[in-house]
């Protein structure tokens, strides 16, 4: 593994990276790596604990594990760095129920697939490194290349998959629900998992934006998500956190007006800086949409549209763009305009809504579900990122020794944007390919860091 990193910090300052990179080629595949897994023996350690309560760094390990045969169709990347999502977070305490059932399950699709039912499942659904080597039937990436990964894997043997590959019935997440995933030294990825790696943002940069900026992207702009054009008043709930970043982003650079909600005078902050100028702070205006565990307030829903329209000229939001669930999909609902979309793909705060039916059906909302995105999606919004449109959100980065510590950060809400791993790489700021575009978006990419 020294000899592969040290072939990848060659190119660090070269003329001519690429060169360089290509010498990985003709270097052996190490036998095993180092990955962050949850273990099928740790399943029960939370038992009877509330949600809050369970910690992820007591089921994060990090570990030696045994480098897998490559398939056809994959690609092997030698991982500078990663990211930390909420499915890493739902991994490490085994809610709603244990990853090891969705391997058990993908084990028995077929020979090869048995692989990846083991007692460990090496963690995380982000990447950017470089490719060690490519399987049979792979044309458009070999050995050098400098990548990102996001996390859609699908078979596609089935026609239903080939209209939109998210509809293919073998569609998973990879690193949440195949193994082998991103917060390692080594991953195994499908090659049409793979996007360049925009050349002038460094490793943890580039590693951030993939799962939650192409789920912003089919969320909010493709037309499979809320197809949202210019002009459109978009409602985004935690608007400076992992996915709300680059929501906003998103509808600042689309044209429509976001009007971000946000727990904190930083938070609110973090938005202004993004250039969004309409932000609610839930917390400082005491905004409590449950009156207790079984009842919500609907005069707290009024009062938030109110909030709402006071700020828009009276306008209520074409799009709100729902994450959060139990906790806010009922005022979600509500707020929405006659004919608006709810357009939902988490639900962090709980999976069982409730909302009055009566402010959806005769003010004919939609609710659409939606799950990150198809490779195209991904790569349209991989390209934004790429184009210096669309900002990286990192606000820390951690070694991959200390991958538990960054999962409890993000599971207890602590952090903004999105929080970063380096896996191989030495230290942050590495793998920048373009320095004077760099140089023209610098604050932006930094304006996360340190909060």
């Amino acid at each position: 593994m020294q000899d592969i990193l040290e072939a990848i910090m060659a190119a660090e300052g070269s003329s001519q990276p690429e060169r360089e990179l290509a010498g990985l080629a003709g270097l052996p595949v190490p036998e095993s790596y180092r990955g962050v897994v949850v273990r099928a023996e740790d399943t029960r350690m939370f038992e009877g604990m509330a949600t809050r309560d369970k910690d992820p760094r007591k089921a994060l390990h990090v570990q030696e594990v045994p480098t897998p045969e490559l398939g056809p169709g994959e690609a092997l990347v030698a991982v500078m760095a990663s990211a930390i999502n909420y499915n890493t977070v739902w991994t490490s305490i085994f809610e709603p129920l244990p990853t090891f059932k969705f391997l058990q399950r993908y084990g028995r699709l077929s020979e090869l697939t048995r692989r990846h039912d083991l007692p460990y499942h090496v963690v995380g659904s982000d990447a950017a490194g470089v490719v060690l080597r490519t399987g049979p039937g792979v044309t458009k990436w070999k050995a050098g290349d400098e990548v990102v990964a996001h996390c859609l894997s699908v078979e596609l043997e089935d026609s239903a998959g080939h209209d939109d590959t998210m509809l293919d019935p073998q569609q998973r997440i990879w690193g949440f629900e195949t193994n082998f995933g991103g917060l390692a030294e080594l991953a195994i990825v499908k090659a049409n998992q793979l996007m360049p790696k925009p050349r002038h943002l460094s490793w943890e940069e580039a590693a951030s934006p993939g799962l939650v900026n192409s789920t912003a992207y089919r969320q909010l702009v493709s037309h499979h998500g809320a197809n949202m054009k210019q002009g459109d008043v978009v409602l985004i709930w935690g608007a400076s956190g992992g996915l709300g970043g680059y929501a906003t982003q998103m509808a600042l650079n689309g044209g429509a007006i976001p009007v971000c909600v946000v727990s904190s005078p930083e938070k609110a902050e973090l938005c202004r800086k993004m250039g969004a100028e309409l932000v609610i702070d839930r917390t400082a205006e005491g905004f409590r949409f449950w009156k207790d565990e079984q009842t919500q307030d609907q005069d707290e829903w009024r009062r938030f549209g109110e909030r709402i329209r006071e700020l828009t000229g009276g306008e209520d939001p074409d799009i709100v763009f729902e994450h959060p669930g139990r906790e806010t999909f009922g005022a979600s609902v509500y707020v929405a305009k006659k004919g608006g979309t709810i357009v939902t793909c988490a639900s962090t705060s709980g999976f069982n809504h409730q909302y009055d039916n009566r402010y959806l059906w005769m003010h004919l909302k939609r609710i659409v579900g939606s799950h990150f995105a198809n490779y195209h999606e991904a790569w349209q919004a991989n390209r934004l990122v790429a184009l210096g449109k669309v900002h990286p959100t990192v606000s820390k980065t951690y070694a991959l020794e200390q991958t538990g510590q960054a999962a409890y950060e993000v599971h207890r809400n602590a952090h903004q944007g999105k929080v970063g791993v380096r896996c191989l790489a030495p230290a942050d700021g590495l793998g920048v390919r373009d320095a004077e575009m760099r140089a023209r978006h610098e604050s932006a990419i930094n304006r996360f860091r340190g909060h």
